[in-house]
């Protein structure tokens, strides 16, 4: 059930260099692993629409379209590719509810502390743990994600990644945060006949072990389903 992920590492998907050149090849939108209508009742239920939210390697993902569409008011995207963000800003640019910079995850200091009230990563943090040195840019990208959230925000991470690769990072005492982990099946699953799980069983949070895994009975109805981890900064006083 748990992905090893160190075989991924073909390309270094840290570099601007790849990305530039892939979204030159592959102009289309196209939005990684789930579109916003599987999304919605996650970002609907954490993220208010009048929310200042961030979304990390935005590309040329429509998500933050859909949202607008949907009644968010103000999205700032990023992407480490100048050229996807040059694409997207001349896309909507008659669309204020959506702003784009061109910006490393790793370092964001262009943004003050909590400027932020939640953050969307739909991919961003799979293509650092596929890139050179990971482990440390997986570490300056959710520092600066915590950096960057208000007290209360979350980061809505949405990854191919099970607990027992992705907790190790998520969970570091650091970050002040409290995760809650759903699990929702790839699109166009289709479940085993006299399956009788239902789509409301998507929406409830998967119980975790004390040590940040899946209990041992827990059987993916889809083995590759993805993982949303919903990871709220809390107060020093709340984690006493």
């Amino acid at each position: 059930m748990y992905r090893d992920v160190s075989t991924c590492n073909t390309y270094n998907y840290g570099d601007a260099l790849y990305w530039d050149a892939r979204y030159i090849q592959e102009a289309a939108s196209f939005d990684w692993y789930q579109r916003y209508s599987a999304l919605r009742p996650f970002i609907r239920k954490y993220i208010p629409t009048s929310s200042r939210v961030l979304m990390v390697g935005c590309g040329n993902a429509v998500i933050s379209e859909d949202m607008v569409k949907d009644g968010y008011e103000d999205i700032m995207n990023t992407d480490i590719s100048s050229v996807a963000i040059d694409m997207m800003r001349r896309k909507y640019e008659h669309v204020p509810q959506l702003k784009y910079m061109q910006m490393d995850v790793r370092d964001m200091s262009f943004f003050p502390d909590e400027s932020f009230d939640h953050v969307i990563d739909k991919g961003t943090l799979d293509s650092l743990m596929c890139g050179t040195d990971a482990a440390i840019s997986a570490a300056r990208m959710l520092g600066e994600m915590s950096r960057l959230l208000k007290s209360g925000g979350v980061y809505m991470l949405i990854t191919y990644g099970d607990p027992k690769v992705r907790i190790p990072h998520l969970s570091r005492p650091v970050y002040n945060w409290k995760i809650e982990l759903y699990i929702i099946p790839r699109p166009g699953f289709q479940r085993p006949a006299g399956s009788t799980s239902s789509i409301k069983s998507y929406l409830e949070p998967v119980p975790i072990t004390e040590a940040g895994l899946l209990p041992a009975d827990f059987v993916l109805e889809d083995p590759d389903s993805h993982f949303i981890y919903v990871c709220k900064k809390m107060d020093e006083t709340d984690l006493s």
